[in-house]
């Protein structure tokens, strides 16, 4: 059972990694001001579950 909660925990974790580099990726090339993507990289990794949900909302759309 042990075994099995471990890999699940590793899948979220890698599922996390990917969206957030997803996100910073976005963020990176959109076209907000440097101030703006700064902030939004810092809530996507201070706040990580919150801060994907309200920069998916909310965040900077497009290039």
């Amino acid at each position: 059972m042990e075994l099995i909660t471990s890999i699940g925990g590793g899948i979220c974790g890698l599922i996390w990694l990917a969206l957030c580099i997803w996100a910073v990726i976005s963020i990176v090339g959109s076209a907000a001001s440097a101030l703006a993507k700064a902030l939004w990289i810092l809530l996507v990794f201070f706040f990580p579950v919150v801060g994907l949900i309200i920069w998916f909302l909310l965040g900077p759309k497009g290039a």
